[in-house]
């Protein structure tokens, strides 16, 4: 098995102050990775990147992801063969179709069809690639929850991540996959990747390290209104329980569904820090 890593996806606006601030903390607390955002009114991943590079010394700088249809192919890959030479080859690059027709409405582009912004990504990835031809390129990740999505990451991708959500997600509102859901979508990256070696992502959506695992979970239902508490429980993108019980959850997860490499978003932060100290 892969050994475990662990990413911070950030994404709240602050001062240069603040930003190095939770890079450092990041770094401080064990994370392996510190990743940015691509939404309208977070922070410019690129310039949040290279700031965050100047503050740490060993994490892994990553896009979290890329939104490829906000981007022009040839000058985003200007700017991330940019990226990796100033930052000494710590970035890791991670793109997707993007998924919020809110933010392409605000921003003036053409939302289109799955199809269509799956095709922008292809031109993303087929853009990047070429600029690092006969070089070594940073590792790429490749998320989503579709056929199309994940047989094209397995092809391309150095990472694959699982988004963990279900359809209701596409309008904005969290809505997550359920256990079965999740299983079957891991099971059918491994059968597309067809022996070939992959690192399995899963963003964690909800982190309480508690001893009242049921008052946890309850609040999680507050979130996930269409999903009952119980299975929530059951839920690898939910961790809730003692740090004790949460790294074993996560051993479990990384058994049954090969996933390594958890990202958790900036508000857990914190809260996960105590599992990674037991995990290492």
């Amino acid at each position: 098995m892969r050994p475990f890593r662990f990413g911070v996806a950030l994404y709240v606006p602050g001062s240069r102050a603040d930003w190095v601030a939770k890079c450092r903390q990041a770094e401080d607390l064990g994370y392996d990775v510190v990743g940015v955002v691509d939404h309208l009114g977070r922070v410019a991943p690129v310039p949040a990147l290279l700031l965050a590079a100047e503050a740490t010394e060993r994490v892994r700088l990553s896009t979290y992801v890329l939104n490829a249809s906000f981007h022009n192919p040839v000058l985003l890959a200007r700017d991330l063969t940019g990226l990796d030479e100033f930052t000494g080859g710590r970035v890791e690059i991670g793109i997707g179709a993007g998924y919020v027709r809110a933010e392409f409405e605000a921003a003036g582009m053409d939302w289109g069809t799955p199809g269509r912004r799956f095709r922008r990504l292809v031109d993303v990835v087929t853009e990047i690639e070429g600029a690092f031809t006969g070089r070594p390129r940073p590792p790429l990740l490749l998320g989503g929850r579709g056929d199309r999505m994940l047989t094209f990451a397995a092809a391309h991708a150095d990472t694959i991540a699982l988004t963990g959500t279900a359809p209701g997600a596409a309008e904005g509102r969290l809505a997550l996959a359920g256990s079965a859901a999740l299983a079957e979508r891991a099971a059918f990256v491994k059968r597309v990747l067809d022996g070939r070696d992959a690192e399995l992502n899963l963003m964690v959506h909800f982190v309480r390290i508690t001893d009242d695992r049921r008052a946890a979970l309850e609040a999680a239902h507050q979130l996930v209104p269409h999903l009952g508490v119980e299975e929530l429980g059951t839920l690898a993108t939910v961790l809730a329980g003692t740090a004790e019980a949460v790294a074993e959850q996560l051993l479990r997860t990384r058994e049954t569904l090969g996933v390594s490499y958890f990202t958790v978003l900036e508000d857990d932060l914190t809260r996960l820090a105590p599992v990674i100290e037991k995990l290492r």
